[in-house]
């Protein structure tokens, strides 16, 4: 593999910045791009794909707002030309094949497979540090997180765990063509999960269960447009309609161990100041 060079979209994101460090640790080139980037990427500055994939044998694929059928030919138009710059090989962030917006998902997927790449989607489901690198930063420092998302139970996956099973992808044998649903280790409540940061970090911190009708009101009164609005009200019916509460050991089979426990998570955030104020 030192001979790749592996361009990482997104590569200052949760999981992009980390599969950049790994690839690194393997001793594989890697052409970090993004809009604040070593390699200046913009998925809706197409001028800017070129530089993003000059000599580059992989792909990691991380496109927002990928539930849009905009972004389903980005990455189409994207793939396309990465196959004719030279890729062999690409690893597309996707979410459940059942999520909102999922035709476009599914759209997005068989794109690398029409470009002729060798393909592996990973579909996640949400993220451990939602709650400690992004929009879920602040709720959890006010003390109480609402949100309509009931007592529905997710499979809450840990970055660093989506990032060594992207790495691998791109960098061994034996996953072309496949398609990880990558979950943590055990179903959990969005109660479950901020009482585990309350006791990681010694703090009172609440979950307060509300309505999509109250939630969509207290986002358009802080300002939030409501586009993201109704996105988020369907990423939480999701959840509260227990449209996530499956496991799978996709995880174990890439990386030949457990995927990291919440609390391991949690532990760790907390130890590094995540949720100092």
């Amino acid at each position: 593999m030192h001979d790749e060079t592996i361009s990482v979209t997104g590569a200052t994101g949760k999981t992009g910045r980390r599969v950049v460090r790994l690839l690194k640790e393997r001793g594989v080139a890697v052409r970090a791009a993004s809009r604040s980037g070593e390699v200046r990427f913009d998925w809706a500055d197409r001028a800017t794909w070129e530089p993003a994939l000059r000599g580059v044998t992989g792909l990691y694929l991380v496109v927002p707002d990928l539930g849009s059928e905009q972004a389903a030919q980005d990455i189409a138009a994207f793939t396309r030309q990465a196959a004719a710059a030279g890729a062999r090989r690409a690893v597309l962030v996707s979410t459940p094949g059942d999520s909102p917006g999922h035709e476009h998902f599914l759209a997005a997927e068989r794109a690398l497979d029409e470009a002729g790449l060798e393909w592996t989607v990973l579909r996640l489901r949400w993220f451990s540090q939602n709650f400690s690198e992004d929009f879920l930063h602040d709720p959890v420092l006010s003390g109480e997180v609402r949100l309509p998302a009931g007592d529905g139970k997710e499979a809450f996956i840990d970055a660093e765990d989506i990032a060594a099973v992207a790495v691998a992808a791109l960098a061994e044998g034996g996953h072309a063509g496949r398609a990880y649903e990558l979950t943590g280790p055990r179903l959990m409540t969005f109660a479950d999960a901020v009482a585990e940061i309350a006791e990681a970090t010694g703090r009172d911190i609440r979950y307060v269960p509300l309505t999509a009708e109250a939630y969509a009101d207290e986002q358009r009164a802080h300002g939030v447009p409501e586009e993201w609005v109704q996105l988020t009200v369907g990423l939480y019916e999701h959840v509260r309609s227990g449209g996530l509460a499956t496991l799978t050991d996709d995880v174990q089979r890439v990386l030949g161990r457990p995927a990291r426990d919440f609390t391991d998570y949690a532990r760790q955030a907390a130890a590094e100041g995540a949720w100092n104020t």
